[in-house]
């Protein structure tokens, strides 16, 4: 009877070693070193002849010149005695005869969830660089601000494209975002393994938020993500209490990093506002109440949005006379002073095209320029307190 009892003990012991080997494998070693020095091209590349937006309010150069010298834009504008542009024998030259240059895209709303990211460290280069591309390069997206994904695939893409081993965007990431209490969305009950449910962070107290929020950031989370608004059931939000959304906020903002937030509705919107969030991840696709003085009380808080309206037509089936308030939600947002940011949610949405979403801007009344604004200098604007140098 001994013999057996020691016979069981020893399987659980050796069970319970795979279990801790597989988890230190999949979640433990792909987080290390979440912030490599990030490596830079060496050398000195020159485009020429090519129509240049220096920013999207200035009237373009017309057959201009960027001098990029070791990974970083050193002069821009006419070639030649006299001008600003010297180009330095040896440089390499890439043809760009009548292209248009702009700053590269920023999609401040992506995630990595889809099965193609998962175990990412242990993917080969080749797999990843097709999504990559496929996802973000081939769009223009040259950075990217992951708002809640796993970190340990997160983090292994990061490394791997800073260490120059994958072609990829810079990435920013919130890590684990941060729900209310018994307030995981119900679109992600439905959708994720119990596991990894277990694992998202649902702080019953200020307290417990400031210690996660400290501990994201530590694992290299760059931004705080809330879910201020939960569509816990279909029909039903559940917001984040008040003290708890103010907790994670002030610990945010005592680091130095920027918060963003889930809405959803009017009291989603509240928490956010009151709490003094920075940036709406999406416009709030339940309208009731969101009115002018609300969205100038954000405005007067310096918070910006991220429409992802494509999202809410396609990945909700919202029919065009739902999306028309939230059209006209944008619209005056935009009109009364605020400041938009480019986004997708592409990775929760597996449609990567962003032809809907710029069709989607342009009803909510906006022009070229301003979606050039979305795509470049707001978005780098408002990470700024953010930013990590290289």
């Amino acid at each position: 009877m001994r013999h057996w009892a020691f016979r069981l003990l020893v399987s659980l012991v050796g069970v319970l070693a795979v279990v801790l080997a597989v988890a230190y494998v999949l979640q433990v070693y792909p987080r290390r070193v979440p912030h490599p020095p990030l490596k830079l091209a060496r050398g000195t590349l020159v485009l020429r002849h090519a129509r240049i937006y220096v920013s999207p309010t200035d009237p373009p150069i017309d057959d201009g010149t960027i001098l990029i010298r070791d990974g970083l834009i050193a002069a821009v504008g006419p070639e030649g005695v006299g001008h600003d542009v010297q180009v330095p024998a040896g440089a390499t030259e890439l043809p760009c005869d009548h292209c248009v240059v702009t700053a590269g895209f920023w999609n401040a709303h992506v995630h990595f969830t889809q099965p193609r990211w998962a175990g990412a460290e242990w993917k080969s280069a080749a797999a990843l660089n097709a999504g990559l591309t496929d996802m973000f390069l081939s769009r223009g997206f040259t950075t990217v601000v992951d708002l809640g994904s796993n970190p340990a695939d997160t983090l292994s893409i990061r490394r791997r494209v800073e260490y120059g081993q994958l072609d990829g965007p810079f990435i920013y990431t919130a890590g684990a975002s941060l729900y209310p209490p018994h307030g995981i969305p119900y679109y992600l009950r439905e959708s994720l393994p119990k596991w990894m449910l277990m694992m998202m962070p649902q702080p019953h107290t200020p307290e417990e938020a400031q210690s996660i929020v400290r501990d994201n950031l530590k694992a290299g989370a760059d931004v705080t993500k809330l879910f201020t608004g939960s569509w816990v059931e279909r029909g039903r939000v559940l917001p984040m209490p008040l003290a708890i959304a103010k907790a994670a906020v002030n610990t945010s903002h005592l680091n130095g990093r920027i918060v963003f937030a889930h809405p959803s509705n009017l009291q989603g919107t509240r928490v956010a506002i009151d709490s003094g969030v920075d940036v709406l991840a999406h416009a709030a696709n339940e309208t009731t109440g969101i009115d002018a003085p609300l969205l100038n009380s954000a405005i007067r808080n310096n918070m910006a949005m991220i429409p992802t309206l494509k999202m809410f037509i396609t990945q909700e089936q919202f029919p065009e006379r739902i999306m028309l308030p939230v059209y006209a939600q944008v619209r005056q947002f935009h009109e009364l002073g605020g400041t938009l940011l480019f986004g997708t949610d592409v990775g929760y949405m597996t449609d990567y095209s962003t032809d809907g979403e710029f069709e989607a801007l342009g009803k909510c009344g906006l022009t070229s320029t301003d979606v050039l604004a979305m795509l470049t200098t707001n978005p780098a604007a408002r990470m700024s307190a953010s930013k990590r140098e290289p």
